[in-house]
């Protein structure tokens, strides 16, 4: 097992990483940047190391300040959480090369899952369900004449994409032109490579994702799936498991064609493969994602197992001892709500000093944070302030209980986006299990035509 680990991350998943570790025996350090100098995960650790300025790119996304760190703390892991360098194939590779453990898959794994067009075709070779695609596109022509061939609608997708970015929807030929100048342009920005490809676009698709886990000796696990419909943007706001559109059959059928296809690229450790749910109860495999998932929790607390723990674990080579059930068995369902600082009419960030600070307690509720009373949410990273988990025996007792604890939920001298969720919970497509990726959408433009 690892001695000393250090978490290439901040806010509430670096503080999560760091209670895994300690539950393991295992020395922390906490990288920050001086805008963080006072945050959680920073009081947490067992040694801190300033790496940079506030700003990201001088920071949590500089490769040798974070190795530098590692190297003289006598790190022999690193650990990188979600976002940043959590999918960079290439930071896998120098930490490795560095004679440190990357937890997480191989770099060779993150290339080939981390580009979608890959991704596409390897889950074509193991039998997962796909949309009608295309390979790269070499220009705008060729996207006009692929958007023909597929149909439209179609959308556009960033080959190194992931949380939404680099994503356009496509109605007629006459919208592609734009739609791929903005995308790609975005994409460069935000990944550094401006190749995309097409996809055929689902109207009223459900967004359902399913938690894969695999160790060095050959053992893979499908842990079930989490549903990930309510999101604005393609930025998922509630998650639950197990998602209330899925049958035992197509639970267990997706399971075997997804431990086949992580057994065959000899994956390890966690990964998320995402896929859409169309009207008709067919998936479509969309993505695959290897790290840890914001929305982790819902299925830990719906299996009893700390993912986080196992994740190390393997990446340590420990043979996991976890029983091999097929399709895996729930117990109750979790709901998890992502609280942001943000206006919740807007979505505008709004960082600031939290003057008060109050979470929800009580039978089946859990909070995952990086934030305190007094704590200044700096404007220079993601406004997720954490996360509220709620579990219960059924869906109904969770949507309540959920409820209950955002109620409870009490964060002063900035906005969040507790108001919304209440809202959303309350929508009576949300109580009937009836949502789609849309209905964030559908719901803010009505109450945007009441004004």
């Amino acid at each position: 097992m690892f001695k000393k680990v250090l978490i290439a991350n901040r806010g509430e998943i670096a503080v999560r990483v760091i209670r895994a570790c300690k539950e393991l025996g295992i020395k922390t350090v906490a990288v920050h940047s001086e805008a963080d100098a006072g945050a959680l995960h920073v009081r947490f650790a067992d040694q801190a190391v300033c790496i940079g300025p506030a700003v990201a790119s001088k920071s949590y996304l500089h490769i040798p300040a974070i190795i530098s760190a590692a190297e003289i703390t006598a790190a022999d892991a690193i650990h990188p959480g979600y976002g940043f360098l959590s999918e960079n194939a290439e930071f896998a590779r120098v930490v490795e090369a560095c004679g440190i453990s990357f937890i997480g898959p191989s770099a060779d794994a993150m290339r080939l899952w981390g580009d979608k067009i890959r991704a596409r075709e390897a889950a074509k070779r193991f039998g997962l369900p796909l949309l009608p695609g295309t390979e790269a596109l070499r220009d705008v022509e060729h996207a006009e004449s692929e958007a023909e061939r597929i149909g439209f609608p179609v959308i556009l997708k960033a080959r190194a994409g992931g949380g939404g970015r680099g994503m356009r929807i496509v109605r007629g030929v006459d919208q592609v032109r734009r739609a791929f100048e903005s995308a790609t342009s975005e994409a460069m920005t935000a990944f550094g490579n401006p190749e995309m490809y097409l996809e055929r676009f689902v109207e009223r698709p459900r967004h359902v994702e399913f938690q894969a886990l695999a160790d060095k000796h050959g053992q893979v696990w499908t842990l079930g799936e989490r549903e990930c419909s309510l999101q604005r943007k393609n930025q998922k706001l509630v998650e639950e498991s197990p998602s209330p559109a899925m049958t035992d059959e197509l639970r267990a059928k997706m399971g075997e064609v997804i431990r086949h296809a992580i057994l065959e690229t000899g994956y390890t450790t966690l990964g998320t493969l995402e896929f859409l749910l169309d009207e008709r109860g067919e998936l479509y495999f969309m993505e695959m994602n290897t790290r840890v998932q914001v929305e982790h929790p819902v299925t830990e607390m719906t299996t009893g197992i700390d993912l986080v723990v196992q994740q190390i674990k393997a990446a340590a080579g420990e043979k996991l001892e976890i029983p091999d059930t097929r399709p895996w068995k729930f117990r109750g369902h979790a709901i998890e709500c992502r609280i942001m600082a943000e206006d919740p009419a807007t979505f505008a960030p709004w960082p600031g000093k939290i003057t008060e600070y109050h979470p929800p307690g009580g039978a089946g509720v859990r909070v995952d944070s990086g934030v305190f009373g007094g704590f200044t949410v700096p404007p220079n990273y993601d406004s997720l302030l954490g996360k509220v988990i709620v579990h219960a025996p059924t869906r109904e007792q969770a949507l309540k209980r959920m409820q209950r604890a955002l109620d409870e939920f009490i964060i002063g001298g900035i906005r969040t986006n507790i108001p919304l969720h209440k809202e959303l919970l309350a929508l009576p497509e949300v109580i009937n299990a009836e949502m789609t990726t849309r209905t964030v959408e559908n719901f803010m433009a009505a109450r945007a035509a009441q004004k």
